[in-house]
């Protein structure tokens, strides 16, 4: 009885310490992933466990994932709440915003401070030289070339609307944010879309376009929580509110956009200067060098578990259907169609099915290796010599004796180049799933996008080429160890 007493003892600690476990979100934007830190620090210097899961894509993915319960707070801005989510035509105050949010569970806090609006920028000499100063002159240079973040071209409160009400000529490229001041200084592009806190602007000489026609509303910073938030939590981030300033925002975020300190350090810094938490002893990575095995091990489980589970499905079916033509064209033709989903539109669906993290990645790489093991497993057993299968029926062997002893030697050549297409498939699609926090090699392909650093975008895909240059070896090797000379085309006589 003592023993039982004990043992649940342990379980509602064990959940209570659980309940007590929050996690972090955050955009990829660099400024995201910084206020999501100075929240994590916050909650931690109050008591609380954090788990992060900064960088998550784009504001549909964290959107998603806090209506899901994956994720507890993350940095959101009123403009893309009101106009973006919830499909408002103004901006309200924050407890209009509430009374909106308040049947989907979720609760918007006070403001940090600090209006970080859309605007549009370009080189401050290119603007000098064509006299360009605000959003309408810019309807006298047609010739410009405007290359926009992908989620700008598309949102309710950026390019559509800032087309019509400015009159604007132009038809823009779509451009990952994080590139997009390397190709304004390459000449690649002459505007984009940026943010007023931006700590690259000075970083890369930009200004920004005024908006004349006060298109863009207010984007007050704020946390996003869930309202079942723990009541001690919200009163943590509300000692927040009023803390920041655009110039103070800015400032923090150039700290981190050039290389002086890092994400971690950054906050730990406005924390301790803010009075918000105890000065105490810390040291700071600075960047995620440290963190290869680790982002290694991360890549080599989803890779090898998805290509595992394909295999497991996708070699049965393939011996289930391969005798009739029509059920076999109908699977290769649906698994056809699964590769043809953009890999990070698949990810996307998978989060309000599976949330977010390792296993919803797990399934989305599953589904893409399906296809090339299928298909060469299919095709290989359909071409097998027929002479032969009837040389083995005319020997009395069963269907199972001609599968173990005709067809799957025969057909073990193409088999083994499917699932090895489908493992390197799998290695680079893979560095994707670090938009939906399930880590791997793309993670610091992500930080680097956001911050315009390539040594870390570089740390990221090198290993990542690596590990697909290796696995082509192995494979290679495994060819030439399990399969006879004969059946790799070898001519052995002579």
């Amino acid at each position: 009885m003592l023993r039982l007493l004990l043992l649940l003892s342990c379980l509602l600690l064990a959940g209570f310490t659980f309940a007590q476990t929050l996690t972090v979100g955050s955009k990829m934007d660099s400024e995201g992933r910084l206020l999501g830190e100075i929240f994590a620090q916050k909650l931690e210097a109050d008591g609380f466990q954090v788990q992060r899961q900064l960088g998550l894509g784009s504001t549909s993915v964290t959107w998603q994932a806090l209506q899901g319960g994956d994720i507890d707070i993350y940095p959101e801005y009123t403009g893309t709440l009101a106009l973006s989510l919830l499909e408002m035509d103004t901006t309200p105050p924050i407890s209009v915003l509430n009374e909106k949010l308040e049947s989907q569970g979720i609760k918007a806090l006070s403001s940090l401070g600090f209006n970080n609006t859309y605007a549009l920028t370009m080189l401050a000499s290119a603007a000098k030289e064509r006299g360009i100063q605000s959003i309408s002159d810019l309807s006298a240079h047609e010739s410009m070339r405007l290359g926009l973040s992908h989620e700008f071209i598309r949102r309710n409160d950026g390019w559509p609307g800032l087309k019509e009400v400015y009159g604007l000529p132009f038809t823009p490229r779509g451009v990952e944010h994080g590139l997009s001041y390397e190709a304004i200084l390459a000449n690649r592009i002459d505007i984009t879309d940026a943010y007023s806190t931006d700590g690259d602007l000075g970083r890369f000489n930009l200004i920004l376009l005024e908006d004349d026609r006060d298109y863009f509303p207010e984007y007050l910073a704020l946390p996003l929580v869930r309202a079942d938030l723990p009541q001690a939590a919200q009163t943590s981030l509300e000692e927040l509110a009023g803390r920041l300033n655009e110039t103070q925002m800015q400032k923090l975020n150039a700290l981190v956009s050039t290389r002086e300190a890092g994400f971690t350090e950054v906050a730990h810094q406005f924390l301790l200067e803010e009075n918000l938490i105890v000065d105490e002893q810390r040291e700071f990575s600075g960047r995620t060098w440290d963190k290869l095995g680790i982002n290694l091990i991360e890549h080599l489980q989803l890779t090898l578990l998805a290509l595992f589970l394909a295999c497991l499905v996708g070699l049965p079916l393939a011996i289930l259907v391969y005798r009739n033509p029509r059920l076999s064209q109908a699977v290769l033709y649906v698994a056809g169609l699964l590769q043809t989903i953009p890999s990070i539109a698949l990810l996307a669906l998978m989060i309000p099915l599976f949330g977010i993290g390792f296993l919803p990645a797990i399934i989305a790489l599953f589904l893409y290796s399906l296809l090339p093991i299928l298909r060469a497993a299919v095709t290989s057993l359909l071409t097998v010599n027929p002479l032969l299968v009837k040389v083995s029926l005319g020997m009395g062997m069963t269907r199972s004796e001609q599968l173990k002893y005709i067809l799957l030697p025969l057909a073990a050549p193409n088999l083994l180049v499917g699932i090895k297409t489908a493992a390197i498939i799998n290695i680079g699609t893979a560095t994707l799933a670090a938009f939906i926090g399930a880590g791997g090699l793309g993670e610091p392909i992500v930080t680097g996008l956001a911050l315009n650093d390539h040594t870390l975008v570089l740390y990221g895909a090198i290993p990542a080429a690596l590990m697909a240059i290796v696995t082509e070896l192995i494979f290679n090797l495994a060819e030439r160890r399990w399969i006879p000379a004969h059946l790799r085309g070898i001519n052995t006589q002579g």
